[in-house]
């Protein structure tokens, strides 16, 4: 299993072998659990639940441009070389499509500006984000890890 820096659409049963290949290599790894769910509070729970944050996100402040600044903070400060981020159950929802778009924008864009030397004080993180959409029309089974 080959780890890449960026955002990666995966199958769901590709997960294991994702996790299996981490510890492997002694690489952290988080999961974010939106139990199917893609909207904002979904997401926001999420990252809040599975992610290092700084600065923390406050629990009623639900702002797109903070939630990217704690993401990024926390993970700069893990001064870990590689970190990998699990999403096993995405999928857009109804009426949320915008929300899962800009959450999957935020991963992206973490991932991207961690991995620069300059942006990083000569300390860049290479960060890999796995999304495994869950199935359409049924409930995600809950991730494990």
């Amino acid at each position: 299993m080959v780890i890449d820096r960026g955002l990666h659409e995966v199958s769901r049963t590709d997960v294991p072998a994702i996790r299996g290949e981490a510890a492997r290599r002694g690489i952290p790894v988080f999961t974010l659990s939106t139990a199917g769910r893609t909207d904002k509070e979904a997401f926001f729970a999420a990252v809040r639940d599975a992610l290092p944050l700084d600065p923390p996100l406050g629990t009623f402040r639900m702002v797109w441009d903070a939630l990217a600044d704690s993401v990024w903070g926390g993970l700069h400060e893990l001064k870990s070389p590689r970190v990998i981020i699990v999403w096993p159950d995405a999928r857009p929802v109804a009426g949320a499509e915008g929300d899962f778009r800009t959450a999957l924008s935020i991963l992206r864009d973490v991932a991207a500006s961690l991995a620069e030397a300059r942006g990083t004080s000569g300390r860049p993180t290479q960060v890999s984000v796995y999304v495994a959409p869950a199935p359409s029309g049924e409930e995600a089974a809950p991730a494990k890890g």
